[in-house]
């Protein structure tokens, strides 16, 4: 009796849905915009907009849509913060990095929520609920220094309101079943 070494197919589609989708959306958007003067950045806004990150494997396709080299297309995706290479976690932390915000303590704030969620910025928890990124300023100056968790600003932030956030997001609820 021989047995194979390989998957199943259902574990490989299972592993080719995600990058089935990656490069429809990538397809879907270039068919839209590709033709746009200086549309490099709007294409990727977009792709990330959909997909929550620029899929590196989209980068040659990207590239040749655009006649562009692939290095170009991936120095643009590296180079802005704002753009991931990889899916972020269930929830995304972002905290302010700019000039008003770290003279109120957000290099301590970052230091803290480092330490709390295991990562560094850029990177995501072990359990992989949340991503660490730096922002540079979210519009809330006056009250710094603020963070966006999944979307909501927070101002004033100290690391005892972050640790709250973070329980908030993570406990459960309190209701039975």
């Amino acid at each position: 009796m021989m047995t194979s070494l390989a998957p199943p197919s259902s574990l490989l589609s299972a592993r080719a849905a995600p990058q089935v989708e990656a490069a429809n959306a990538v397809r879907d958007v270039l068919k839209r915009r590709a033709g746009e003067a200086g549309a490099l950045l709007p294409i990727l806004h977009e792709v990330q907009d959909t997909l929550g990150y620029v899929p590196a494997e989209q980068v040659p396709n990207l590239a040749e849509a655009l006649n562009l080299s692939r290095a170009e297309v991936h120095g643009v995706v590296t180079y802005y913060h704002h753009f991931r290479s990889a899916p972020a976690a269930l929830h995304t932390v972002q905290i302010c990095r700019a000039e008003a915000c770290q003279s109120m303590g957000a290099d301590a704030l970052m230091a803290h929520a480092e330490l709390r969620l295991g990562c560094s910025t850029h990177g995501a928890s072990r359990d992989n609920a949340f991503t660490l990124e730096p922002v540079y300023c979210l519009g809330l100056c006056a009250s710094s220094p603020a963070l966006m968790l999944d979307g909501e600003l927070h101002a004033r932030m100290t690391p005892r309101a972050f640790d709250a956030l973070i329980a908030a997001v993570t406990e459960p609820t309190g209701m039975t079943a």
